[in-house]
Parts: structure tokens; C-alpha cells; sequence
């Protein structure tokens, strides 16, 4: 993947940076793969607004990803590397041996006419499947599982990756992308190499347009409301707003919001870094 800068033809191009799409093979999404999808546009189902700032934003579908990748020892090629509009990652469709089609979450470096398997025999090359158990250590690894059988929940945006450190008996002991280590059980899967499309967060919007037509309605800060609306607002002037805080009065800047007698705290080795 690769970025260009725009020439500043107008303004909302004078700051620009996209993604070249050069990886990307086609634009025409697999049909039996795809559904459609409605926006609520923060909207509940009584049509009281639950969250502010969403609405608008181009029409999309959704396309059906393989998170469990549960089909196990038959081979697959990659046929296609598409864009998704509902994930910062790019897709890739695979085309298994029995005529079934799939996509998965594409990794860096995967290319159209790689073979994947998932399962006990496969190997760690970018895009197989394997236990945990079975991962080489110090592997980096994405789409990890936390439960044996509910498909990958961990390090599936883009650039993102875990790294497998050890395993002590049952479980595997992972650094996390927040830079958490924890255990997992060896019995989840995982997928080798890191998640593409990691120059993502370089990218440069140019305008406010482009967040429109992602769904994104203008963000009103807190210390510009009322005192009724945010515990932040009022004063007379540019007043400063007091201490930082969301509109519920839970403090922001530090404050931990975990709960301290967390089931999962007993997997967790090393916290986060601050």
C-alpha cells in the first residue's frame, strides 16, 4: 500500500493524503458474500437520538467476513484484495478447493494466487490459520480468538498485531497491540502476520465532506454549551470549563473506568502502558 499527496488545486485538496488503492484487484464486491445494511443514524428503535454526532454518510452493504476461518485443511486461493467501506482493513476473497467462497480480514503481504489453509495442517505463512498451540513463539500474529470457537476478536484493524512471547500450560501468553500481555488459551486460533493497509492512520482527510460521507455529523465540544447541556459549559467569555469530563460527569484524562474485580483480570500479566 501506498499514500499520495494531492496538489492544492482547491482547498479541501491542499492537505490531502489518500491511499494509492494500488493493492486493491477490483471494485465489484462477491455477490453471494454481501448484504445490505441500514444506518440509524444514532436513532433507537423508538427514534429518540441515543448518540449524537451520526447521521448521513454514503450508502453501503456489508460484506460477510470469515472471522473463525472453521474451515479447516482444505486449501484456498486468494482471488481477489478489495476494499471495505465498513472496516479500516482491507478484505481478501478466498476461493476454496471445494468451490466455496469466503473473505477474510487481508494481511500485510498477502497477494492474488496465495495459497491459505486453516487447521492442524497448516503452516506459519502470512495468511494461515493455526491454534495457538501450534504457532511458532514470537510469531506475530492477528484475528485472535478469546474464546475457543467465537472467531477473532483481537488485532483485526488496520496495521495492527499481536505477538505470541510463550506459552505456560494451557494458555499462550500474548502481547497485545495496546502493549498488554495476557493469556489466552492455547485451543483459539489465530492468523499469521499483521493486519494490512497500515499507512491507515496517516491518511489525511482534507475536508470536512469526507467525514460527512462517512457517517460523521460536525462534534460539538462541551466547554461551548450551556451549563445544562455539559458539566463543562457556561461562563462568561472563552472561560476554561473546569475540570475535563464527559456530558455524565465521568472524569476524562487518566480516570480508570475498568472495573476492579474484572473476571478477565486474572489473564491479564501486564497492564497497558499509560
Amino acid at each position: 500500500m501506498g499514500l499520495k499527496k494531492f496538489k492544492p488545486t482547491t482547498p479541501g485538496q491542499r492537505h490531502k493524503i489518500n491511499s494509492t488503492y494500488k493493492e486493491v484487484t477490483t471494485n465489484i464486491p462477491e455477490k453471494s458474500l454481501v448484504e445490505g445494511i441500514s444506518k440509524s443514524g444514532g436513532r433507537n428503535n423508538d427514534g429518540r437520538m441515543t448518540m449524537r454526532y451520526i447521521g448521513g454518510g454514503h450508502k453501503q452493504k456489508y460484506r460477510i467476513i470469515d472471522f473463525k476461518r472453521d474451515k479447516q485443511d482444505i486449501p484456498a486461493t486468494v482471488k481477489t484484495i478489495e476494499y471495505d467501506p465498513n472496516r479500516t482493513a482491507r478484505i481478501a476473497l478466498l476461493w476454496y478447493a471445494d468451490g466455496e467462497k469466503r473473505y477474510i480480514i487481508a494481511p500485510e503481504g498477502l497477494k492474488v494466487g496465495d495459497t491459505v489453509v486453516s487447521g492442524k495442517t497448516a503452516t506459519p505463512n502470512v495468511g494461515h490459520a493455526m491454534f495457538l498451540s501450534d504457532v511458532p513463539l514470537g510469531t506475530v500474529i492477528h484475528n485472535i480468538e478469546l474464546k475457543p470457537g467465537k472467531g477473532g476478536a483481537i488485532a483485526r484493524g488496520a496495521g495492527t498485531y499481536a505477538q505470541l512471547n510463550a506459552r505456560d500450560g494451557r494458555y499462550a501468553i500474548i502481547k497485545m497491540p495496546s502493549g498488554e500481555t495476557r493469556m489466552i488459551l492455547t485451543t483459539c486460533m489465530a492468523t499469521i502476520g499483521s493486519v494490512s493497509n497500515s499507512e491507515h492512520s496517516l491518511v489525511v482527510s482534507g475536508k470536512a465532506g469526507r467525514s460527512r460521507w462517512l457517517g460523521r455529523r460536525p462534534r460539538v465540544r462541551g466547554v461551548v454549551m450551556n451549563p445544562v447541556d455539559h458539566p463543562m459549559g457556561g461562563g462568561e467569555g472563552r472561560n476554561s470549563g473546569g475540570h475535563p469530563r464527559s456530558r455524565n460527569g465521568i472524569p476524562a484524562k487518566g480516570y480508570k473506568t475498568r472495573a476492579k474485580t474484572k473476571y478477565s483480570d486474572k489473564f491479564i500479566i501486564d497492564k497497558r502502558k499509560k
